[in-house]
């Protein structure tokens, strides 16, 4: 019965099904938000949505029944039990705004699709170099923040006025958000010589420690792909081995058993 509702639950269909129901309710939740067509179909909407739960809360019950103690240690089966039970939750009072994050349910794609759970593990993958580059970030920032407040406090109290207030400014300029026309010109008309500060600021923050965060992502990536060739080679060396292997333990057989016939037909000394 255990074996059944497992191969059911990793059936090619099964998948489709589950990966259809998450895309149909992603654009009922999408409809939600727009009030005419809540209005017109609002009854429809609230069906398919109480439907798609159902089924969600099925397949959960399904895996803890096949997998038991497996189930907990795969964190995407995990993932998905916080976010059905999110869905669960009654949505009314303090707890109103649950009702925002069922729109959580479309996040199960990436435990439904193998790719995106390829990029996500990646991504996991990556937090630890990750770690080490906000730490230089942060430094930058704060390092940038403190001289931007002694320079150019008191022409720009709101911009420059305070640490916390360099920092977040910094972060604009940092992001390349108008930082020119916005920032750093209006700066200049009192202080001409403030490119000089601001330049190589966005040349170690932009251009330099913001990019290693694509460099460890980019090698992360790699990493997760490198891993999934090679668990993909030595399945399919495994897979042409076994019929060689079959074959060797044919002919050791046959071989045994030719032994067992000649020291049958050797004539036993008197």
């Amino acid at each position: 019965m255990i074996a059944l509702l497992e191969r059911l639950l990793a059936h090619r269909l099964t998948e489709r099904f589950i990966l259809g129901l998450i895309l149909a309710n992603a654009v009922v939740l999408g409809l939600e938000t727009e009030p005419a067509v809540v209005a017109r179909f609002g009854g429809l909407l609230a069906a398919v949505d109480r439907f798609a739960l159902s089924v969600f809360v099925v397949e959960l019950l399904a895996k803890l029944l096949a997998q038991r103690r497996r189930f907990v240690r795969d964190p995407w089966n995990l993932f998905d039990f916080v976010v059905v039970t999110i869905a669960l939750l009654p949505a009314t009072g303090p707890l109103a705004v649950l009702r925002a994050l069922r729109v959580l349910r479309v996040l199960r794609l990436i435990t439904v699709v193998p790719s995106l759970r390829r990029v996500v593990g990646a991504l996991l993958g990556a937090l630890p170099g990750m770690g080490s580059i906000v730490l230089l970030l942060g430094l930058l920032l704060y390092v940038g923040a403190v001289m931007a407040t002694k320079l150019y406090g008191e022409s720009f109290p709101d911009w420059f006025g305070s640490v916390p207030a360099s920092l977040y400014t910094l972060f604009q300029v940092m992001t390349l958000e108008s930082w020119s026309m916005g920032i750093v010109r209006p700066v200049m008309e009192q202080h001409p010589g403030a490119w000089l500060f601001f330049v190589p600021f966005i040349l170690a923050t932009s251009f330099t420690a913001l990019n290693l965060f694509i460099g460890v992502v980019v090698s992360a990536m790699q990493s997760e792909v490198d891993a999934e060739r090679k668990k993909t080679v030595e399945a399919a060396v495994a897979q042409a081995e076994e019929p060689l292997l079959a074959e060797v333990r044919a002919l050791r057989a046959e071989l045994a058993q030719i032994a067992r016939r000649l020291d049958g037909d050797q004539p036993k000394k008197a």
